[in-house]
């Protein structure tokens, strides 16, 4: 086994999350057209406009940041386990998903009862359904697994993270796996990478990390030593006053990149 190794960010990184996100809220924009009779523009703005209000205005929402669970994950994850904060979550997470496409309703004077929760069950089901991996995500692990031991590191809930991984087929790829939900702390937090370093056998002069959020990723795998890949994707990035060691545009630029690292 090879003494090298990269660590790789889940969503945005080997799947696509925020795009989906998005074509999720316009088939629910579509659907409250056809059911509701709903402008789908106006809806789809106002409706994003309020999930991310409400989350930020939230009794949960320092549990979130601290793991990493955002707005729009909370209008689709089921957040499953007996611990208070996954269960407050779950408790909160039900009625805020009727709230926010009730108000995007309302907001055109459409009054309806069950309107609220009809959408937010379409917005769940077309969340589901239209995930898929980012562009080359399978073929680079394939190239990368005989010369690297290859970690995931994800924030978010461990019941929704696990979910997506188990969708993208990439589970076998990983020689690790780790979920800040199942942790108990996300990145940037040093403690997180020296984890996924100690389940692979590695320094971090040894390792590698790869991921979209400069905050998140970048930032922290520089805490904890590590070198880093930017993946930059447009609508996806998460800015901050950092540098990476290299910037990708797609997974496919990778193994060349991590040649030179």
């Amino acid at each position: 086994m090879s003494d090298r190794a990269v660590v790789l960010d889940l969503d945005d990184t080997l799947i696509v999350d925020e795009g989906v996100s998005h074509e999720a809220f316009l088939s629910t924009a579509e659907e409250a057209r056809r059911a509701h009779g709903a402008e789908p523009k106006r809806f789809l703005r106002v409706a994003q406009s309020e999930a991310r209000r409400l989350w930020a205005e939230g009794s949960c929402l320092a549990f979130c940041r601290e793991i990493g669970i955002s707005a729009f994950e909370c209008l689709w994850g089921r957040f499953e386990g007996k611990s208070p904060q996954l269960t407050a979550l779950r408790d909160w997470a039900h009625p805020f998903r009727k709230l926010v496409f009730d108000s995007a309703l309302r907001e055109q004077k459409i009054e309806d009862p069950q309107g609220g929760c009809g959408l937010a069950a379409h917005f769940e089901s077309a969340r589901r359904k239209l995930q898929r991996l980012m562009p080359d995500a399978r073929e680079t692990l394939a190239r990368l697994q005989p010369t690297h031991k290859l970690a995931l590191l994800t924030n978010g809930a461990p019941d929704l993270q696990r979910e997506k991984i188990a969708a993208s087929g990439l589970e076998s790829c990983f020689d690790a796996i780790i979920v800040s939900g199942e942790f108990g702390i996300g990145k940037p937090k040093p403690e997180v990478f020296q984890y996924a370093l100690s389940l692979l056998g590695v320094d971090a002069s040894q390792a590698v990390m790869v991921g979209n959020s400069l905050e998140r990723d970048i930032a922290g795998a520089r805490r904890a030593g590590l070198r880093s890949v930017w993946i930059q994707v447009p609508g996806a990035e998460e800015h901050a006053d950092v540098q990476p060691d290299a910037t990708i545009t797609g997974l496919i630029q990778l193994p060349k990149v991590l040649e030179r690292l």
